[in-house]
């Protein structure tokens, strides 16, 4: 196999219309080749040991290159290629967004037996957007999730989860988060910076932000599309519960890995269904 690569988005989605072009250092286009429907690029075309520079494009998205050595098999495998949304590196235009819960996800993975992980996921939340028109870093975002919507895929440990040992959902029914500020962290890339509220306990909670793109919808609306995650550590927001089982392996990780896959609307409200 003379050539072998995958596209994504920055989100891990196949691109199935990308293109690589491998060009030699004398800039000669020698190879060119198209994604099939899974991303996935195969050429079977064997190719001179050198040096090369390899080219990704795709319409809607940034255009990447990278060098590619190819050795004495003549093989050249290149491996994940991400792309960027074309203007990625600008936020939404400015005013409200409203997120559409229908089209987003609040999910979070907490290790279990110290082998695999648990993931659950909040199903009732509201959250807005307001990307400010002058200053970006003056962009907020406020969100409020019902404690009580947690879901593992078992009732016996969601019920546990929504006990004191937990998110004691009984004494404090919403987990909110209000942001503060936000700062770029390279192409496509923000921090927000804000406060996560959780069992009456406020703590700073930074979240790592893409951007992925803004589009229209099949109702004359406008939609934009985030992708965020963060570490929380349970016992900051007094959590404490841990059950040992051997050799200090607790049961339940202490560490929360957050996973926010946001699609927002234009304007102050969702659109009628």
């Amino acid at each position: 196999m003379g050539l072998t690569a995958r596209i994504r988005t920055r989100d891990g989605w196949a691109v199935s219309h990308a293109v690589v072009t491998v060009t030699d250092m004398t800039g000669t286009q020698v190879l060119r080749a198209e994604a099939d429907t899974e991303g996935a690029v195969h050429d079977p075309t064997a190719l001179t040991p050198g040096a090369y520079t390899v080219i990704v494009t795709a319409v809607g998205y940034a255009p990447a290159a990278s060098s590619a050595i190819v050795t004495a098999s003549g093989r050249a495998e290149i491996g994940n290629v991400t792309l960027a949304r074309q203007g990625g590196t600008e936020l939404p235009p400015p005013g409200p967004w409203t997120v559409d819960p229908a089209h987003s996800s609040v999910g979070a993975a907490a290790q279990h037996l110290g082998i695999s992980s648990v993931h659950g996921r909040f199903t009732e939340f509201r959250a807005t957007i307001e990307i400010a028109p002058d200053d970006v870093s003056k962009s907020r975002v406020e969100a409020v999730i019902s404690a009580a919507s947690i879901d593992t895929g078992n009732g016996m440990r969601d019920g546990h989860l929504k006990s004191p040992d937990f998110l004691d959902v009984e004494t404090y029914p919403q987990i909110t988060y209000r942001s503060t500020g936000l700062t770029p962290a390279g192409s496509d890339r923000w921090t927000v910076h804000g406060e996560l509220t959780m069992r009456g306990i406020a703590r700073p909670v930074d979240l790592n932000l893409a951007y992925l793109g803004t589009g229209a919808d099949p109702w004359g609306g406008t939609r934009a599309a985030f992708r965020a995650t963060a570490d929380l550590h349970r016992e900051d927001f007094a959590m404490n519960y841990n059950q040992v089982i051997q050799a200090g392996i607790s049961a339940i990780g202490t560490t929360l890995k957050v996973e926010l896959d946001v699609q927002a609307v234009q304007g102050e409200s969702l659109p009628q269904a």
